[in-house]
């Protein structure tokens, strides 16, 4: 390379240089208030609300939704504790641990996957728990078996296929899930 184009780079470069700094510096001087940018702001639409909701289920009928989520729930706290005690070692009460005395290698792997998928299903049958006390909680405040979108009576049929349900069926297709 010829030293002279390297150099005329270099000068430029450095003329770069300065001129942002000289900006930094005339921007640092003059007030705060004139250094900020306006902002366009963006006018969100209202996000639609449910209408008004009507009446809802009788005190029979939530007591019928109770009782179903009452029977999931004692279901889902039965297979939790029947997980807990297939992962736990019943003489230490400690997680079952993959150095045990019959297990080689191969074996070892599949003690391992074997023990996360028992942890993945303890970990969905919590969420599914999570639903159902959720659902209680709607019943008590007198929110249960309304659709949060539309604000419709959710159909009944589908509160006992589905007691957390928080959807109807239309919106649900809607969303898509």
């Amino acid at each position: 390379m010829d030293g002279r184009f390297f150099g005329f780079k270099e000068k430029r470069m450095a003329k770069k240089v300065v001129r942002r700094q000289k900006k930094v510096v005339a921007k640092a001087k003059r007030p705060a208030a004139s250094r900020v940018k306006p902002v366009a702001v963006k006018a969100k639409a209202a996000p639609e609300k449910a209408p008004v909701r009507g009446k809802g289920y009788s005190k029979a009928d939530l007591e019928h939704f109770r009782t179903i989520i009452m029977e999931k729930r004692k279901e889902i706290l039965e297979e939790l504790e029947t997980l807990k005690s297939n992962m736990m070692d019943s003489t230490t009460g400690e997680y079952t641990s993959e150095n045990s005395a019959y297990s080689l290698h191969m074996e070892q792997g599949t003690d391992t996957m074997e023990r996360e998928k028992t942890f993945l299903f303890a970990s969905r049958e919590g969420k599914f728990l999570n639903h159902l006390d959720d659902a209680l909680k709607r019943i008590e405040k007198g929110d249960y078996g309304f659709c949060n979108d539309c604000g419709r009576l959710i159909e009944k049929e589908r509160l006992e296929a589905v007691p957390h349900a928080q959807l109807c069926v239309e919106c649900k297709l809607k969303r898509g899930k």
